[in-house]
């Protein structure tokens, strides 16, 4: 049983040190995120809990269920400091009311990064510990955030040591850790915190803990990684001389897993507040997991075991880690290739670029799919490239693709992948792996034994905060073929070392909605064909991508299009000016006139409303500029109003 004891020992010892203030004495004015508590100004501990008590009870639904955020009170180059700007300012008000809460700027970026009851919580958590709230870092995998570390040490060449008390965490698996991600540190078991000793480099203290409470921190100590089972794990920066990791943690925490869900952050707060023992009900987790399994085997005509992570990044994580696994195993010293479109989704493009800065034999290598580029040309010439260099083919594509909803030919697709090359002195070259992101249209069967891709080593993998859950949970999924089995085995090594399975809720979720996630499919569909067509007849100078008929009737039933506006301009610089800001009329008009359920979101396949967004500042936010698209991406559901959206969307052709 675990319990919270908040004896007054815990309030008043040390309170004057342990326990800071952080509140302004100004009304409007923003706090600065590296602001240091205010000398001389006391906050009590029962008087920050008795807030977030009132702050729990009133606080937004969204704030629970919402996976993805809000175009519109969202600021990216403030996303990690405005809410608690403005969160304090309500707390310095005493104001808990849901009204002023949900009108607080979107947290981070739903929920990946974090949301904002994982900001409500590092901001209890650090004032307890006197540190500045970003110095408190919550995780719902509790490997990743030691993995931050370990990623930003080896970039900077510096020695890590990592201390733990009893067991060591089963979690930390000293020969992968060093032999595929390239990690280098030492393992110090001792009796306690209090017990680790002075360092030359960055000293870890791993503490997996049944209770949650404020303690000491040791000088010696960099970083505190506290780890609770079922929940997740919460890092504590200490020491001004390591505020530099904060934001590369935060990157990592974004790209390769997500913060503590919302549902999990809740059960911490409450257990907190109410000094009580973890209220974690994993009773039908088994039955949950069998029931979400057993849906995608069936949705994806698949045979193999479906892996199921906390988020699409999540599982394409452990893809190309157990990738690079197999490859060290299997074609030991050889260069490793992975071929990704330069402008598909951002944390995709990231990801593997970051993936490749760690690890000297892995190398990312553009693939252009869009426009005037062929994505079967592009892979036979890239594909050519790398077997004269015998180097690894791992190739990382969307079908369709993003934002610009195009398929391949997928009989040349298929006859590309098969091709045997030859390497630059004449032996076989090593076959590509087929890694599918087919998030746009995850009922199509590319994998059966008598499928497109059945016959070639084929990887599929899907967002679940798209259609999977209907936007309710962020957890991804993959597949493979009978001819990745053994590849499959690693990337489920992987998935479990980063700790990064979905969660119990999520499972809960997934098994739900995934039974239904066909028909919607069908339904969201011929909601798009009915506006694309209609936005055709009213305003046939725009450009459309959309899939044609025929392959609608091959199965590719997308719900989301893109948008290119006419323009006008006598320069280029005219022209795209121009584009740009038709784009945001219409998204104001869109939301403005049916704010219910129009949204300026960065989202697709929810169960309700329509959604748009401009792929070059949301879903490509880390892509380079010129492979950007200024276009409008529009996801529609299948329950919405699709006759009042016409008529809007009729006001902005008049308006133009």
């Amino acid at each position: 049983m675990v319990r919270f004891f908040y004896e007054k020992k815990f309030f008043f010892l040390n309170v004057r040190k342990s326990i800071t203030n952080r509140l302004n004495t100004f009304k409007n004015k923003r706090i600065n995120v590296n602001y240091q508590p205010i000398k001389g100004k006391i906050m009590e501990a029962n008087t920050m809990l008795n807030y977030i008590t009132e702050v729990l009870k009133n606080m937004p639904t969204d704030w629970l269920q919402l996976t993805t955020h809000r175009l519109d009170i969202y600021n990216e180059k403030l996303a990690k400091s405005e809410f608690l700007e403005q969160f304090e300012i309500l707390f310095n008000n005493h104001n808990a009311k849901t009204e002023a809460l949900n009108n607080l700027p979107t947290a981070y970026d739903y929920i990946r990064l974090g949301h904002p009851l994982s900001c409500v919580l590092e901001w209890t958590i650090a004032n307890l510990q006197n540190l500045k709230p970003e110095n408190a870092i919550s995780f719902s995998s509790k490997t990743t955030p030691v993995l931050a570390i370990l990623r930003k040490n080896l970039l900077d060449n510096k020695n890590t040591q990592i201390n733990y008390t009893g067991e060591l965490p089963a979690f930390l698996d000293s020969e992968i850790l060093k032999s595929v991600y390239g990690y280098a540190f030492d393992l110090k078991k001792v009796e306690s915190s209090e017990a680790v000793s002075n360092f030359n480099g960055s000293t870890i203290f791993i503490a997996q803990q049944d209770e949650i409470s404020a303690s000491k921190l040791n000088t010696n100590i960099d970083f505190y990684i506290n780890s609770y089972a079922n929940l997740g794990s919460i890092l504590l920066v200490h020491g001004e001389e390591n505020e530099s990791y904060i934001s590369e943690i935060q990157h990592v925490r974004r790209r390769e897993t997500i913060a503590m869900t919302p549902s999990n952050c809740l059960i911490v707060l409450k257990a907190l507040l109410e000094k009580t023992a973890f209220n974690t009900n994993t009773s039908e987790i088994q039955a949950n997991k069998t029931s979400t399994l057993k849906s995608i085997t069936s949705i994806t005509g698949t045979t193999t075991k479906p892996l199921v992570g906390s988020s699409g990044l999540s599982i394409q994580y452990a893809i190309m880690m157990g990738l690079i696994h197999d490859a060290q195993e299997n074609h030991k010293g050889k260069a490793i290739k992975f071929i990704v479109p330069p402008n598909c989704y951002g944390g995709t493009n990231d990801q593997a670029r970051r993936v490749a800065a760690c690890i000297d034999n892995v190398a990312v290598v553009d693939l252009p799919v869009d426009g005037d580029n062929d994505m079967v040309k592009s892979i036979d010439t890239v594909l050519t490239n790398i077997a004269n260099q015998d180097a690894i083919p791992y190739i990382i594509a969307e079908i369709p693709t993003n934002p610009r909803v195009e398929v391949p030919d997928l009989i040349q697709l298929k006859n590309v992948l098969h091709q045997e090359r030859k390497t630059a002195t004449g032996n076989l070259a090593i076959a590509p792996v087929f890694i599918l992101d087919q998030t746009f249209c995850p009922n199509v069967l590319f994998l059966g034994e008598d499928k497109i891709l059945g016959s070639v080593k084929t990887i599929s993998y899907a967002s679940g905060s798209k259609f999977p859950s209907g936007g309710k949970c962020t957890a991804g999924y993959c597949v493979g073929n009978t001819k990745t089995e053994a590849l499959l085995e690693k990337i489920e090594l992987h998935l479990n070392l980063c700790d990064n399975e979905a969660t119990a809720q999520q499972y809960a979720i997934l098994a739900k909605q995934l039974p239904s996630m066909n028909t919607r499919i069908k339904d969201a569909y011929t909601n798009t064909r009915a506006f694309v067509n209609f936005i055709e007849e009213t305003l046939p100078a725009a450009k459309i991508n959309f899939v044609s008929e025929e392959l609608a009737a091959q199965g590719f039933t997308p719900s989301v299009f893109s948008l290119d506006l006419p323009t006008k301009g006598s320069t280029a610089q005219e022209k795209e000016s121009y584009k740009r800001a038709l784009n945001h009329k219409l998204i104001n008009l869109m939301i403005t006139k049916i704010p219910n359920e129009s949204k300026y979101c960065v989202s697709y396949g929810q169960l309700k409303g329509c959604y748009w967004t401009i792929p070059a500042t949301s879903t490509q936010g880390t892509t380079k500029e010129g492979d950007k698209d200024y276009i409008a991406r529009v996801a529609l559901s299948p329950n919405m109003d699709l006759e009042r959206h016409k008529k809007v969307f009729l006001e902005f052709v008049a308006s133009i």
